[in-house]
């Protein structure tokens, strides 16, 4: 019987890491997407423009913008790298806007999704928690508000779990009474990679879907579904125990691969793993893992320091690019 590979295939939210691996070892490139990178600072850029049904089909992603922020660095934990990240967000988001035709005068909804109960979960509450609100402004003194700050509500509408009401639900509720322009929906992702985890934001203009990295179907937050558009931002958290231990499997591969006195013994230790494809091997890890139940969601021990710090870089970047009084220098975020 030919093994299904679909079953075993790696789970991913970033769209960048989907067409890695639609492309192959051989990097063959995809009919219908178009990739422009930019790097500076340590701050590496990708932007991904899905253009037809195509580019869709290859990478299992919805036609639309995906831009993506890597900065490996972010784990040392330096602020001026967190500001100069912070600034770069903020460009590449008032980019979205733009692009949807989302102007100074539109009202803008920020919805956190995820548990704040569970740390790697808490990315959506946490930039709620420190996003510039004025709403409450418009609402009651629109005559004292200054110039230069946009009208901005937010909610984090916690998870099925706590609630037994679909995200979804509860933000259709409110937009149909509040009548915002736009939503902004943040959520915690899953990535395939190690080396993403904490490090990577990606944006992408064609909505959220809670919970799609790790298995679980939610009802979307999207244009279709709330009439209004729906711009997401997410940064990797989380990924399987399969994963690292394929990712693993593959650096010791590498590493014996090169040049070195263990060059000449990598078929010897590799045995069968080094000839196989990445989801063949990845197949028979979760064989492996799975029936015990051993296939965990994993996060860093350090990701209670490493979820602030993200989440203050989002929260700040959100500010700037939706408050032209905000300084997009200062990576501060704003308490409400």
């Amino acid at each position: 019987m030919e093994l299904d590979l679909q079953l075993y295939s790696v789970r991913t939210d970033l769209a960048l890491e989907a067409k890695e691996m639609a492309q192959g070892p051989q990097k063959t490139p995809i009919p219908g997407m178009n990739e422009e990178v930019e790097e500076a600072d340590g701050i590496k850029v990708t932007r991904l423009a899905v253009a037809n049904s195509a580019g869709s089909q290859a990478i299992g992603r919805a036609m639309g913008n995906y831009v993506t922020l890597e900065v490996p660095a972010l784990r040392g934990g330096d602020t001026g790298l967190q500001q100069k990240v912070s600034v770069v967000f903020a460009r590449e988001f008032e980019q979205f806007l733009d692009r949807i035709g989302i102007d100074h005068s539109s009202s803008v909804l920020i919805v956190g999704l995820g548990n704040w109960n569970v740390t790697p979960d808490s990315l959506g509450p946490l930039v709620v928690e420190n996003s510039l609100i004025t709403r409450q402004f418009y609402e009651l003194v629109p005559d004292q508000l200054s110039p230069g700050y946009r009208n901005v509500s937010a909610i984090a509408p916690g998870v099925l779990g706590l609630t037994g009401i679909e995200s979804s639900e509860v933000v259709q509720g409110i937009v149909d009474r509040t009548k915002p322009d736009v939503i902004i929906a943040i959520d915690a992702l899953a990535s395939r990679s190690l080396e993403r985890i904490n490090t990577t934001i990606q944006i992408a203009d064609i909505g959220i879907h809670p919970g799609s990295g790790i298995g679980n179907k939610r009802k979307g937050l999207t244009k279709e579904i709330l009439g209004i558009p729906c711009i997401a931002i997410g940064v990797p958290t989380v990924c399987y125990a399969s994963t690292i231990v394929n990712n693993v499997l593959e650096m010791m591969s590498r590493h014996f691969g090169q040049a070195g006195a263990g060059a000449a013994h990598t078929k010897e230790i590799m045995g069968m793993l080094d000839d196989i494809s990445e989801e063949e091997r990845l197949s028979l890890v979760k064989e492996v893992l799975e029936p015990l139940g051993h296939d965990l969601i994993v996060t860093p021990k350090e990701i209670d320091e490493f979820i602030e710090e993200i989440a203050n870089i989002v929260a700040s970047g959100l500010n700037a690019a939706l408050h032209e009084a905000v300084d997009p220098g200062n990576v501060g975020a704003y308490t409400h």
